[in-house]
């Protein structure tokens, strides 16, 4: 198309539905398929138990897929960008390929960095983009677009341009509350897509006034974290926690509306398993919990907890009586002390400590020579008593 040439804005609309059009095809096959694989997949008969887990994690697997195609169906696609070099992508909510050898991807889910520049570009720093559009839809129908000229060489118009570039946020702005928090994939600001996509090594704080989009950007940047490290975060599980369950339900629709399902969400009398705190405090009791130096308090009560045995614990290995006193423990407590550790993650290492002093303690009782006092035991003797010691009911009932 020539510069100057300007579409008509049915054309424009016309284009864009033809694609949201093949995009929900391409999601109705896959949940078509999803749920045959579910279905075929339930109606196994008795089969061996290894057969029985391996359904069980296709099921859940497909579940969630599914889950995830459900949830997206309503907004599926909300952007496009057009790149000087002549190519376009369009940006959803998940990512779609093509069925076919080649698996082309027709939709770029927005946590991908091809991605980023529908948020970040602008006409001082195009990032290689000459346009960007918003995509309205209701349903699956395209309502709307909205074009932001970042190349101001190209004369090519649409009819559908945006000059301030604020249209699409002024409009979520001014869209009615529902009572539940709403994402915001579409209108990701700049600060707050440079929070959501921080690398991730360890504790980040985000601070902000109320009514500032600290849980929206959170949320979000869970639904991120998710995406870039799946197979890390897959194994760990990611927990949102919430003062109370009206606030869970709150936000519960969000992460969900983003092609993520997995997420657990609970309040923090939820957490302990089997233990739901129905109580509230008293006023005066909950300032004081509150204060900062409650958390010296606790962890003064957790010390107290890593308690020294007495008497001496007898632990019987192998028809030889092993003597765990508190000399004993306390230096395996302070080697594990040490290593400054929260209580549950320095449990491991303080087990350690103790696997490893009564393997010494049983090594030196069957493998000292007699005649010259020396270890008639090798490396792997001790990695072997060492194994057989983990398996005694008894140590893990002397450690707990």
């Amino acid at each position: 198309m020539g510069p100057g040439v300007e579409l008509s804005n049915s054309d424009e609309i016309r284009g864009e539905q033809e694609f949201i059009d093949v995009l929900y095809a391409r999601v109705d096959g896959l949940r078509a398929g999803t749920e045959a694989g579910v279905t075929d997949a339930l109606a196994q008969g008795n089969t061996p138990m290894q057969a029985r887990l391996e359904r069980d994690i296709l099921v859940a697997e497909r579940s969630g897929l599914l889950a995830a195609l459900n949830a997206v169906d309503g907004s599926l696609c909300f952007g496009r960008i057009d790149l000087a070099s002549g190519a376009t992508h369009h940006i959803g909510r998940i990512g779609l390929r093509t069925d076919d050898a080649d698996h082309t991807p027709i939709l770029i889910d927005w946590r991908a960095d091809v991605a980023r520049p529908f948020y970040l570009a602008t006409g001082h720093t195009p990032m290689g983009l000459r346009r960007r559009r918003h995509i309205t839809t209701s349903g699956r129908s395209v309502t709307a677009l909205h074009d932001e000229i970042l190349d101001l060489g190209d004369q090519e118009r649409t009819g559908h341009e945006d000059p301030t570039g604020d249209a699409v946020l002024l409009a979520a702005l001014d869209a009615a509350r529902t009572g539940r928090m709403h994402d915001i994939v579409q209108t990701i600001q700049a600060e707050q897509d440079e929070i959501i996509r921080a690398p991730h090594r360890g504790v980040l704080v985000v601070e902000g006034g109320p009514g500032t989009g600290k849980t929206a950007v959170a949320l979000h940047r869970a639904a991120y974290l998710l995406y870039e490290h799946r197979e890390l975060l897959a194994k760990r599980a990611v927990l949102i926690v919430g003062p109370n369950p009206a606030f869970l339900g709150y936000i519960g629709e969000v992460l969900p509306s983003l092609g993520e399902t997995g997420v657990l969400l609970a309040t923090v009398g939820e957490l302990f398993p089997g233990v739901r705190a129905t109580a509230t405090d008293t006023r005066a009791a909950a300032a004081v919990k509150g204060r900062a130096d409650m958390a010296d308090v606790l962890a003064e009560v957790v010390r107290d907890w890593q308690a020294l045995p007495d008497p001496v614990i007898a632990i019987e290995h192998d028809r030889e009586i092993l003597m765990l006193d508190d000399d004993l423990v306390r230096v395996a407590r302070e080697r594990t002390r040490d290593a400054k550790l929260q209580h549950n993650v320095a449990r491991e290492t303080f087990e350690g400590h103790i696997l490893n002093t009564l393997t010494e303690l049983y090594a030196e009782r069957v493998g000292t020579d007699p005649y010259d006092g020396g270890s008639l035991l090798d490396a792997s003797d001790i990695t072997q008593i060492r194994d057989e010691i983990a398996e005694n009911p008894e140590v893990w009932a002397a450690i707990d």
